[in-house]
């Protein structure tokens, strides 16, 4: 497995432990990070044992493993926990439906959240050593993205209305790991370990109303289950780019988490000749896509399943079975284009639509707007404003 070095390192012994600093994003440069050393061998691995687990909700990749796990999991029942509230339980006088509306499971919803961005070193070398060159600057598109018309479309699944409700945590979190076996992928048990070491270390709320995202460098590979991985270096295991996540830990709060691999790579990567690179538009699409399900599904599936209802999500036999608000709406695009006919040669990329947020553009994926019946990247049933790429 190749590795890449994350850190511009300075060192500092204090108390006896070595400090190791990344280059921080503009959007949180004013702000001195959050240092931590987490040994997934240690104390959290035996609280996160006792938690419940969700079940993450994947991303699947654009690769032959991620089109076998994606088939895989359509068939597989969601349950909704006591309360389920869904329209197919009783008749609703529903003359005309549409294949991509997301129904209403019961659970929870996030009205509100500070997002806490989380950047992990797990590398001993390389060249990827800031966060603008491993993954561009997540904060301060979430920060845009959180003040924009686009994430008025969780409104409706949401119901708030304010503006400016969901909000980037300043500093930026540095996470160094220990206790790992070298050469073998992280699990997502071994991600609650590091929400777990963060928010008890210095005192971070859990709760519907904080998000972790954690960043993983390039190179590093993560596994659910063995054969179902962020793996590009593997291709016969490659399955997800991304996920996101629920667990309640001991004497705890649910803490909601995504997990954000290095998404410029192929299965993952949107198109080439991206305004912003593929590099920036890959993470941030991804990025947007986790954090609009984390807001309108944040529970995903309680383990054991039914332990906790579910949010928004289609219900619908129609082959989108279980897809969330940003599933419906990851488009391809496929290089050489149809009516070439697929092969060893073809690519496929994620295709994102150019939208406008608080005044910066990006190329994202759009979000499936029930009140609109279909994907947009604006609120709303209108046309977004009439520029062609959403307003901010």
């Amino acid at each position: 497995m190749q590795r890449l070095r994350l850190w511009s390192s300075a060192l500092a012994v204090a108390a006896g432990t070595i400090a190791t600093v990344l280059t921080c994003s503009p959007a949180q440069a004013a702000q001195q990070p959050l240092q931590l050393t987490v040994n997934l061998a240690g104390y959290a691995k035996t609280q996160v044992a006792q938690a419940h687990q969700g079940v993450p909700h994947l991303l699947f990749a654009n690769t032959a493993a991620g089109q076998t796990a994606l088939s895989a999991q359509r068939f597989e029942m969601r349950g909704g926990g006591p309360g389920d509230s869904s329209g197919d339980w009783h008749d609703n006088g529903r003359s005309t439906r549409y294949p991509g509306q997301l129904q209403y499971h019961g659970g929870h919803t996030v009205q509100s959240a500070t997002e806490y961005m989380i950047y992990v070193d797990t590398t001993t070398n390389g060249s990827c050593n800031s966060i603008a060159t491993c993954w561009g600057d997540p904060a301060g598109f979430l920060s845009d993205l959180g003040r924009s018309r686009m994430i008025h479309i969780t409104d409706q699944y949401v119901h708030a209305y304010d503006g400016d409700r969901y909000r980037v945590y300043p500093k930026p979190i540095m996470v160094t790991l220990t206790g790992m076996t070298p050469g073998v992928a992280l699990s997502d048990f071994q991600m609650q370990e590091i929400v777990y070491e963060v928010t008890t270390t210095f005192g971070l709320p859990t709760g519907f109303n904080s998000i972790y995202d954690i960043f993983l460098p390039p190179g590093q590979d993560e596994c659910q289950v063995a054969g179902i991985c962020y793996s590009p270096d593997v291709p016969s295991t490659f399955s997800y780019c991304a996920y996101h996540n629920a667990s309640q830990f001991p004497n705890s709060t649910l803490a909601l988490y995504s997990v954000e691999p290095f998404q410029d790579v192929s299965g993952c990567s949107v198109r080439p000749n991206t305004g912003n690179g593929q590099l920036v538009d890959s993470t941030d699409s991804v990025l947007s896509h986790e954090t609009f399900e984390t807001i309108t599904d944040p529970n995903t599936v309680g383990n054991p399943p039914g332990f906790w209802p579910t949010g928004w999500w289609n219900e619908e036999a129609n082959g989108l079975f279980g897809q969330e608000i940003g599933d419906e709406c990851s488009f391809l695009a496929i290089n050489p284009p149809p009516p070439a006919v697929p092969g060893p040669t073809t690519t496929v990329y994620f295709d994102p639509s150019k939208v406008n947020l608080a005044g910066h553009a990006y190329w994202i994926q759009p979000e499936y707007n029930n009140a609109a019946h279909g994907c947009t990247t604006y609120p709303g049933r209108g046309d977004g404003g009439g520029n062609g790429w959403g307003n901010g």
